[in-house]
């Protein structure tokens, strides 16, 4: 029940602000926490979006913070949650060096608490890192049509007889392509794209409603041909730019979309302390990369071009699909276990080729 409301936030939020990474799963654990200590009607906003808890299944830094001097109840005093002082010179780098400690990664810096009004600040970080099962090559990739046409993309190149990673789904966006690219930790990246016919929202949240359909292999970005090859294993070709981002949101701005409207305004939280109190910061800071060896918590180091060599004709003739994400495209970090969207983003500025 958990996961499948956390999955429906990070469709919820795709579908009014995609960015190039982002995490609702992350913000989710928090939100339920705050609805477990509320009253009123910010009781009823966070139960709307987060009604159950849930653990994250991977590290993640998720912490409701207090200014010193607020006076707490004795059961969220037990929790000893970390204080603010007030001073943004003194809880800035706490919060840094917290968040960096929790998720064992680097990630970007948190919002500092500037003013005397903070009494309450909701802070989230997540790193998600997975090896590939089967690593990418590094090349480049030069899209002949389409927004990037005439650009020299820094991409990734993979070739496998696995053909059941591609998919083509009939969404609300339309036909989606989504390809799994498993990882070894128990974390598969799904990339998506229709091709351009629909606007980055409407194909991320599909995707992030329907990345576990079934589906055919005719999709936007999929050809397939006959070639002469050694034998006649189908062989799929992918051909994806790399990319990293790494952001951090103001969850304020989204506060319809995680149920914060009234807990930011004038919020009653009983459970927390006696006196009026209300979220007056809401941050999360998430950083993602997708590179040759695996899906990494920051921006990875460029890597060298490796040339790539192709055989003569063979003797045989195989079915070779391929797969280009030569267009802006989504993808989800998915734990495969539980099914949780971990991570999410749109690419629509990928890395130039040098």
């Amino acid at each position: 029940m958990s996961v499948t409301r956390a999955n429906t936030l990070t469709a919820t939020w795709a579908s009014v602000s995609p960015a190039r990474v982002f995490s609702a799963a992350a913000i989710y654990p928090l939100l339920a926490r705050l609805a477990s200590v509320a009253a009123g009607p910010a009781r009823e906003e966070l139960l709307a979006v987060a009604p159950t808890p849930l653990d994250l299944p991977v590290r993640g830094a998720l912490g409701i913070w207090t200014r010193e001097g607020t006076p707490l109840t004795l059961d969220w005093a037990a929790r000893a949650d970390p204080r603010l002082t007030g001073d943004a010179m003194i809880d800035r780098p706490l919060l840094d060096a917290w968040a960096a400690a929790q998720t064992g990664a680097p990630v970007p810096s948190l919002p500092p608490a500037t003013a005397d009004e903070h009494a309450l600040i909701l802070a989230s970080a997540l790193a998600v890192t997975a090896d590939w099962a089967e690593p990418f090559t590094d090349g480049v990739l030069r899209p002949d049509a389409g927004p990037w046409a005439g650009r020299r993309l820094a991409s990734l190149h993979r070739r496998g007889p696995d053909l059941s990673a591609l998919r083509a789904a009939e969404t609300a966006a339309g036909p989606v392509t989504i390809l799994t690219v498993r990882g070894t930790s128990g974390v598969d990246v799904f990339l998506c794209t229709a091709g351009g016919a629909a606007p980055a929202q409407a194909v991320l949240a599909a995707a992030a409603e329907s990345f576990a359909s079934p589906g055919g292999r005719k999709g936007p970005g999929i050809t397939s041909a006959l070639v002469d090859a050694d034998d006649t294993e189908p062989e799929l070709v992918v051909k994806v730019p790399r990319f990293a981002a790494s952001t951090t949101h103001d969850l304020l701005g989204l506060a319809d979309v995680l149920g914060l409207r009234s807990a930011a305004a004038s919020g009653s939280f009983p459970g927390i302390g006696p006196g009026p109190l209300r979220v007056a910061t809401a941050a999360q800071s998430v950083a993602a990369a997708f590179t040759a060896p695996g899906f990494r918590a920051a921006p990875a180091r460029r890597a060298p071009v490796v040339p790539m060599t192709f055989s003569g004709e063979g003797t045989a003739r195989r079915l070779r699909v391929t797969v280009r994400f030569d267009e802006p495209f989504g993808y989800l970090a998915v734990h495969r276990e539980t099914g949780l969207i971990l991570m999410a983003g749109w690419v629509d500025d990928p890395e130039e080729a040098r």
